[in-house]
């Protein structure tokens, strides 16, 4: 579920090992004066077994850092993950899932819910975006537990969270209903149509204009979805990056991918602040 606080973009399905191309995530590194304060690697939260994203260029970057940023420090912490999401997610007295779609997009709903092996009555009480978030996920075939976040954690470096679970679902929960109904819509899109393996072919090579494309056409072109979900949490996100730079502690941030795309990414946020940042992979 947390995948989708990045975008619904970055979802993969399995694909055999072998068949995937020569990994160049996108890595960025932040200078001043002349020296490197810190570096931005895009991550995707999922990803088939077999995938190969280590470079050379992101070893380098985990030797010069000093602390690894991440969005969710506690990602292994799955019963935390659970106990967040029930604190905010059900609501008494909700219409009938179908019913908060448009007539012309229930049939879609309903169909992504018998292939999800789901019924609506499993959404009674279930918030609009909590729902979405489900059936997000029930679609994909990949392993979390093959994230690039997660096999980060485990380089031993010093750890800074942005934010935990609590204030991930907070966000969504925060949501106008109007909003919650695009993401159960873009939810459903993404059910119905098989665009994962382009998608995370185009993380892995580092092709940030498909994964600009997507956002213009996915969830995160709907203008309020994409001050919740990015816009504000990036500004948010900066300020605590330039803390760490300006105390020296080398930061090397990896969070999903398209938190670093446009000009409300973190690269031309910590541009605005005077860093020099260069792509370098």
């Amino acid at each position: 579920m947390l995948a989708v606080a990045g975008a619904f973009c970055l979802m993969s399905c399995s694909e055999p090992a072998g068949e995937w191309p020569e990994p160049a995530p996108a890595l960025w590194e932040v200078s001043q004066d002349g020296t490197v304060r810190a570096w931005l690697f895009g991550t995707i939260h999922a990803l088939p077994d077999g995938v190969h994203w280590q470079t050379a260029s992101l070893d380098d970057a985990l030797a010069g850092a000093g602390v690894l940023v991440v969005e969710v420090g506690e990602l292994a912490d799955a019963a935390a993950g659970r106990r967040a999401f029930a604190a905010v997610s059900s609501s008494p007295g909700l219409p009938p899932l179908l019913q908060r779609l448009p007539a012309d997009q229930r049939p879609a709903l309903g169909a992504a819910l018998e292939n999800a092996g789901m019924a609506e009555r499993d959404f009674a009480t279930t918030e609009t975006w909590a729902a979405a978030l489900l059936l997000a996920n029930s679609a994909r075939s990949l392993k979390s537990g093959n994230g690039v976040d997660r096999a980060l954690l485990d380089e031993g470096l010093p750890v800074v969270a942005l934010e935990d679970f609590r204030q991930q679902f907070a966000i969504f929960d925060g949501l106008a209903e109007a909003d919650q109904t695009v993401l159960l819509r873009e939810a459903v899109r993404n059910v119905a149509q098989a665009r994962e393996l382009t998608l995370t072919e185009a993380w892995l090579t580092g092709d940030l204009r498909a994964l600009e494309r997507e956002e213009r056409e996915g969830l995160l072109a709907d203008p309020e979805l994409r001050e919740a979900l990015l816009t504000r949490r990036n500004a948010a996100w900066t300020r605590t990056i330039v803390r760490l730079i300006e105390q020296g502690r080398r930061p090397l941030v990896a969070v999903g991918a398209a938190h670093m795309i446009g000009p409300d990414g973190l690269p031309a946020m910590l541009e605005r602040h005077g860093y020099r940042v260069t792509r370098i992979q």
